[in-house]
């Protein structure tokens, strides 16, 4: 069941949908506490706010495999495949022959005697007289080889298959749980540049505010700025403090759940690379390397007229659909064991027995004259004859089991082909708004040079200047925002088809540990 992230808004489960509810709110607040700031937002380059240097922020597939490797979520499901396969373990034993051993030493204290009629043994004795006769020495000793092999128990067999139809479905469950942390750590990732990139935004506009507030302080010593001027400068400052603050704790928020994916105990210090800002979507070549390797795992094929062939890809390799199949066919293999008790079994037996007794100290298993065995082989046959209609309930349950699971899985592959093709369409979208937003940065930063010009020339007003500068801030946001849109549409999308990247490669090599 996609092993708790279904994708598409109102599939998406509740701690993803509480993520992008987070970042999107928090974001939203903070580009419209900054909206109205006049001449403070700088042209700082994407990226370049303070940060780890380069060599330390981790990329996006070092992330993800370092999720693979040390993730508690994976390794709880290997546990869990362990046990599956143990379990196949035990269903082989009722294949194999059972072989058991029982001995043991009796000294009798005080020997029990039974009673008989003396006549047996003195034919002029009384009709009721008794003569006590002692059975058994005070040393027994008993030792016993017992061998048995099914030759027919159909049930045997069926229980094998169903054992390793379950193992088959908790390997299954790891490659989905697989699946599904990497989706996490790519939205977690891709949370963390977004929460970033309007940290950087923010904190260039309080450098600029600070900046400008100084200008226009001095321009007011000199006469050449009202106080109103000075006073509105200040009130966006202290407007846009608070907003800063919001910027960092929604980072280092963002950086605590990465960091709890990664299994990191140092979690404030971890840094990423990327820029969701300076990314190209349309020429990935035109990208630092941290960016491309962004993008490789948002490559994984066209969108264009693919939707028939995702949908089938999806049918044919995501996780949740195949757990689903597969416990279908459990289901059904159930019944066929409940069918199975209705038939007889059929089973070799063989044993040997020695014993000995004795009087006085004991001599383990005596001489030869107290000491004898017994061997026995035979076939034992068992058949069911009536049980109280019992075994008819179980079946009928087995079977109700096997149609609900059938059910599931056909309901299953209707959302699933929904899903994916809604995630094409809004991969698609984000896509297309990106392209919008890149030519609105361009427009945004020439409309911002000709308004500082004219600001400096005394053509033209701080109001002026300040819709230039919001307006090319909140265009560089638009576009990170339709950027990171983007990237989580493909990240949904490709488990969505059960194609997540490193997963399969990840969790063989895993597996041959």
């Amino acid at each position: 069941m996609m092993n708790d992230t279904r994708r598409v808004w109102m599939g998406v489960p509740h701690h993803a949908r509480a993520n992008r509810v987070v970042v999107n709110t928090v974001l939203w607040m903070i580009v419209a506490g900054g909206a109205a700031l006049p001449g403070l937002l700088g042209a700082q380059e994407p990226g370049s706010r303070a940060a780890a240097p380069a060599s330390e922020a981790l990329t996006l597939p070092d992330a993800v495999s370092m999720a693979l490797r040390r993730n508690r979520d994976v390794r709880d499901a290997r546990f869990g495949l362990d046990l599956a396969q143990e379990q196949v373990s035990e269903a082989w034993g009722g294949v194999l022959p059972t072989i058991s051993m029982d001995a043991n030493y009796t000294r009798n204290v005080s020997p029990a005697v039974s009673f008989l009629p003396a006549f047996i043994f003195n034919p002029d004795a009384g009709p009721d007289e008794l003569l006590q006769v002692q059975f058994g020495a005070d040393n027994s000793w008993n030792t016993s080889i017992n061998v048995e092999q099914p030759l027919f128990d159909a049930r045997v067999f069926v229980g094998l298959g169903a054992a390793q139809r379950l193992a088959s479905i908790q390997e299954e469950f790891v490659r989905g749980r697989s699946q599904n942390l990497v989706t996490r750590v790519r939205l977690a990732y891709y949370d963390l540049l977004l929460a970033q990139e309007q940290e950087r935004l923010t904190r260039n506009s309080v450098t600029r505010v600070r900046q400008s507030l100084k200008e226009t302080s001095a321009m007011n010593r000199a006469g050449l700025a009202s106080d109103y001027d000075q006073l509105r400068i200040e009130v966006e400052l202290a407007n846009l403090e608070p907003n800063l603050r919001r910027a960092e704790n929604a980072a280092t928020q963002f950086r605590r759940v990465l960091a709890v994916e990664l299994a990191l105990e140092d979690q404030e210090s971890l840094q990423v690379a990327g820029s969701l800002a300076s990314m190209d979507l349309d020429d990935p070549a035109d990208n630092t390397p941290a960016n491309r390797a962004i993008l490789a795992f948002a490559s994984s094929g066209p969108l264009e007229g693919a939707a028939e062939q995702r949908v089938q890809q999806a049918w044919e390799r995501r996780s949740d659909l195949r757990q689903l199949e597969m416990t279908e066919r459990l289901r059904h293999s159930e019944m066929r064991l409940e069918q199975m008790q209705y038939l007889p079994t059929v089973s070799f037996f063989g044993n040997y027995v020695l014993q000995a007794q004795q009087n006085g100290a004991p001599n383990f298993f005596g001489d030869p004259m107290s000491r004898a065995s017994a061997q026995a082989v035979g076939i034992s046959v068992s058949v069911p004859i009536f049980e109280g209609f019992r075994k008819d309930a179980r079946v009928d349950q087995r079977r109700a089991a096997w149609r609900q699971a059938e059910t599931q899985f056909r309901f299953a592959r209707d959302q699933a082909a929904s899903q994916v093709k809604s995630l094409i369409e809004l991969a698609d979208e984000a896509r297309a708004r990106a392209r919008g937003q890149k030519l609105a940065v361009q427009q945004a930063q020439r409309g911002f040079e000709i308004a500082s010009a004219q600001y400096r020339e005394g053509l033209s007003g701080q109001l002026e200047l300040t819709d230039a500068e919001v307006a090319l801030r909140q265009s560089e946001f638009n576009y990170a925002q339709a950027v990171y849109d983007y990237l989580v549409a493909w990240a949904q999308l490709d488990e969505a088809v059960g194609a997540v990247p490193m997963v399969d490669s990840q969790f063989r090599q895993a597996d041959g540990q």
